[in-house]
């Protein structure tokens, strides 16, 4: 419990500094979360990718395991929301994407060391990109593939990629650049997880409760049922239950506001799922190591 104490509470810490804080000076972090979806974050995943050691044959499985647990929680929550009268729109997409980034960066690092952030980044990279894929056809009915080749995370994902199997060399200096830069993500994605939250209210919190208990309950579900398709390393697996457990992530509400699809439930369950994750990834911590 000391470990998954130690592992938690840095993160924790930071989210409630960025609430506390925002609850003072309620700073505008616009700016700042554009900075790091454009400028941070892609110099992370590639400093990451285009790193000495990464192979990418290594994580060819864990990324199918990834693409089952997002589509398979969707599946599986699809029915219990009409069931329990909420809309596709609203319901589905919290439940189906996750907080791997804001969260699942941060816990692997802390709770698996850095030789297990290649295989974090490939769940993120996997998740972020099924949202701006299928997420966005299930807001708005379509995608535009243009516009996914003009999002920095992507561009440098396909650049990262390129170095790995080519088995390029970044200039040791340039490399040490970027990888500085990438180091601000982290931080500044949980500070930034921590200001939001002040900006939701509980006034729907029926479905937001709903959210908490389903989200990581289908995710551990089509984990398991990865883990008994898929051989993956003991490592891997550790980390697949993990990120199935995390709570919606923050750019639903975002989405929901952008395209005007009840954005004050979404925040509902982002809220709530973020506030139970308090209790659901300790515990799930606990097992996993």
């Amino acid at each position: 419990m000391f470990q998954v104490f130690e592992i938690v509470f840095p993160i924790f810490a930071i989210v409630l500094l960025g609430y506390l804080y925002a609850r003072r000076h309620g700073p505008d972090m616009a700016s700042a979360n554009r900075l790091n979806l454009e400028i941070f974050t892609p110099a992370l995943i590639f400093s990451v990718l285009s790193g000495e050691g990464f192979e990418l044959s290594r994580y060819a499985e864990l990324a199918i395991a990834a693409v089952i647990v997002v589509l398979g929680s969707g599946l599986l929550v699809w029915p219990v929301s009409r069931l329990l009268g909420y809309r596709t729109k609203v319901f589905l997409p919290p439940m189906m994407f996750n907080n791997s980034g804001n969260m699942g960066l941060p816990l692997a690092l802390f709770a698996f060391g850095e030789a297990a952030l290649p295989a974090a980044m490939i769940l993120f990279l996997v998740e972020n990109t099924l949202h701006f894929t299928v997420g966005n056809a299930i807001l708005t009915g379509h995608v535009n593939p243009l516009k996914l080749l003009r999002m920095p995370m992507l561009v440098a994902t396909l650049a990262g990629l390129v170095v790995a199997v080519m088995q390029w060399r970044v200039p040791g200096p340039l490399h040490e650049a970027i990888g500085l830069v990438g180091q601000i993500a982290i931080p500044l994605m949980l500070f930034a997880l921590g200001v939001r939250m002040t900006g939701v209210d509980l006034s729907d919190w029926r479905i937001g409760l709903a959210g908490a208990v389903l989200c990581p309950l289908s995710g551990l579900l089509m984990a398991w049922l990865a883990v008994q398709v898929i051989s993956l390393p003991q490592l891997q697996v550790s980390q697949l239950i993990v990120f199935a457990a995390l709570p919606p992530a923050v750019l639903n509400f975002m989405l929901a506001e952008r395209y005007g699809v009840e954005p004050r439930k979404v925040a509902a369950v982002v809220l709530l799922g973020n506030l139970a994750s308090l209790a659901v990834v300790p515990a799930v911590l606990f097992y996993a190591l």
